[in-house]
């Protein structure tokens, strides 16, 4: 490579191999850690799968609930991450104490009421995604218990995630494979009544989840206490009220991630309640592409984080310049993982279809969407690189928001109740209907990118 080749490479992406080598330092513990989440998703889907499809459609189901309440822990995570990145890289990290202490504040409210909401309402609930009566009664047991999962795994999840912003991607790795053998352990044993235990059918995969939700806080807890080295981060600010400059810099910075999340959250039940008035084979068939969907893009969310914090870090250190070749670096590697995904997603996806007990019309459904899956995960990743990782690192998390409510309220909902609800077109059309923003978003902010507006620094406290 000539050195002129080699200077116009350097002025739009980064050529420092220890930048390569710290990002890897993130990627690979989150992808690791979500090959292992989506592999517990799969399996569970799977052993729930052969109790047949009222089962697998009231677990689906019922879970879209609870995604909701993921979506907002991911939102706060977010909020937490840009803020906590950006003041580590400014070694401010007094501050960083504070930001984790109002996460947490924030997750345990909102997970209380969630679980309030949930055991006094889960047929209420189940009858939004469904009108069968068989899927609304097995989804109201699943949801009764699940009630009592939100609090643990909200304070597990938001931790995990909230420590990478010191560079620390190890927890959740750790996190995930203990919850792994728990999840899988307790499943077989509730699920088909193993160890002189009785048969729970959903119930049992309710029960399996909360037991591997609980050991997750227990093994959080023990590592912040015994092992993290960094941050040192102390429970007594729990108690405390955040300062107006740190409630100030959240509206500003934190609280659009978590609005952008939220709304995802609700995207995702409002793509649930089209496909469940569908019927239950297509409910039962995008509940096996959408593990299939996520499993390859894990690679995906390890660079969306890795960006999400490195770039905040470097726009805490005033360096600017930096920041912006770090994102067109992140969203080459965002391009090649997504060809790789759709590759995979299009060979893999027909065979995994035959590891269920489902009929053959739910087969046929299954592989229409595994087809437009392949052709949706490309967009899939390129948008969550920028919109999940370079852009929100960069603290433009007010115009992510506005594009979310857009591009999802305004296109993918719309068109996919149209086309599925009204038109009844064939479920290929209804998912790229529904998804059709991954493919706007994905167009709309690399030219966000391009610009100088994206870039915003948390003011010093």
């Amino acid at each position: 490579m000539t050195e002129e080749k080699k200077g116009l490479l350097s002025k739009f992406l980064v050529t420092d191999v220890s930048f390569y080598k710290k990002a890897m330092l993130i990627i690979i513990p989150v992808l690791l850690q979500n090959m292992i989440n989506q592999g517990v998703n799969m399996m569970d889907t799977i052993m729930v799968g052969q109790l047949g499809e009222v089962s697998i459609s009231a677990s689906s189901l019922a879970n879209q609930f609870y995604v909701i309440f993921t979506f907002i822990c991911m939102g706060v995570s977010a909020a937490g991450l840009v803020l906590a990145s950006q003041y580590w890289g400014a070694e401010d990290y007094k501050t960083v104490h504070k930001v984790f202490d109002l996460i947490l504040q924030l997750i345990i409210i909102v997970g209380a009421l969630m679980a309030v909401v949930t055991a006094l309402f889960p047929q209420q609930i189940m009858s939004m995604y469904t009108d069968d009566v068989d899927v609304i009664t097995e989804g109201g047991r699943y949801l009764r218990i699940t009630a009592l999962i939100y609090v643990p795994h909200g304070i597990s999840l938001v931790i995990s995630n909230v420590i990478r912003s010191t560079g620390n991607a190890r927890l959740g790795l750790v996190v995930s494979i203990v919850s792994f053998f728990v999840n899988i352990f307790c499943n077989y044993v509730f699920i088909f009544g193993k160890l002189g235990l009785p048969a729970m059918g959903v119930m049992g995969a309710a029960l399996g989840t909360l037991a591997a939700r609980v050991v997750e806080l227990m093994v959080t807890v023990v590592y912040m206490w015994k092992f993290e080295k960094n941050l040192r981060y102390h429970v007594k600010g729990l108690i405390k009220l955040p300062t107006r400059a740190l409630l100030s810099e959240f509206k500003r910075l934190g609280l659009p991630a978590v609005i952008s999340d939220t709304i995802l959250a609700l995207a995702a039940s409002a793509i649930s309640m089209i496909l469940g008035h569908m019927g239950r084979e297509v409910v039962s068939a995008y509940a096996i592409v959408a593990v299939l969907e996520r499993l390859c893009t894990v690679a995906t969310l390890g660079i969306a984080s890795a960006a999400s914090v490195m770039i905040g870090q470097t726009v805490g250190a005033g360096k600017f310049e930096q920041a912006r070749r770090e994102g067109y670096t992140f969203l080459s590697m965002s391009c090649v993982i997504g060809v790789i995904a759709m590759i995979i997603v299009h060979i893999a996806g027909v065979w995994s279809i035959g590891l269920y007990e489902i009929t053959e019309d739910t087969v046929s459904v299954a592989v229409s969407m595994v087809s437009a899956s392949a052709i949706l995960v490309f967009f899939q990743a390129v948008q969550s690189a920028l919109s999940k990782g370079i852009l929100r690192g960069g603290g433009d998390t007010k115009f992510l928001m506005v594009a979310d409510v857009i591009f999802q309220w305004c296109a993918s909902i719309p068109l996919g109740y149209l086309a599925g609800i009204v038109l009844g077109w064939t479920p290929f059309w209804v998912l790229i209907m529904l998804r059709i923003d991954y493919v706007i978003k994905s167009v709309w902010l690399v030219f966000r990118l391009t610009g100088d507006k994206w870039i915003h620094k948390a003011k010093t406290m």
